[in-house]
């Protein structure tokens, strides 16, 4: 009989925080687990930026910060990962020097996971990366709608 309850986070005590594969909350990778609630996919993009690159390193420092997350949240007493199968589905390998073709690349990525069922959850990259996710959540699901956040009120002294 085969359990399909949701896989969580390596427990820390039996392979410590700083070791082992850097996925998203130490949760297993896409390939690892039967089916996925939600897929976590890295876009390391940063090339459609004009004055300070840099974005494509988020998907990776997430993760690394990502290690120290509890499978348990006492403040909101939930334990997400108890219900929900989440896995990383690892970084798309975009195009740095042709940003049509790391748009293609980003959809294709998108799409592949949006047949499988799972939910998006997206780590950039730079604002270029929302047309191809869009284009593809909007296909699935119809009308939607985004929440942003920004590292950044804004990085230049004067308009």
């Amino acid at each position: 009989m085969t359990d399909h309850s949701p896989r969580g986070p390596v427990d820390a005590t039996a392979v410590p925080r700083f070791a082992g594969p850097a996925t998203f909350a130490r949760l297993p990778r896409l390939d690892e687990v039967d089916h996925a609630d939600v897929a976590v996919l890295g876009v390391p993009f940063d090339s459609g930026v004009s004055y300070r690159p840099g974005a494509r390193f988020g998907p990776a420092h997430v993760r690394a910060s990502s290690k120290l997350l509890r499978t348990y949240n006492p403040v909101q007493d939930v334990q997400p990962f108890a219900t929900q199968q989440v896995a990383d589905a690892g970084d798309v390998a975009c195009n740095p020097f042709d940003i049509p073709e790391a748009i293609r690349q980003i959809d294709e990525a998108a799409r592949e996971i949006a047949r499988t069922g799972a939910r998006l959850v997206t780590i950039g990259g730079d604002h270029t990366i929302a047309l191809p996710l869009l284009r593809v959540l909007h296909e699935q699901h119809g009308e939607i709608a985004v929440v942003h956040f920004d590292a950044h009120l804004d990085t230049w002294d004067t308009y």
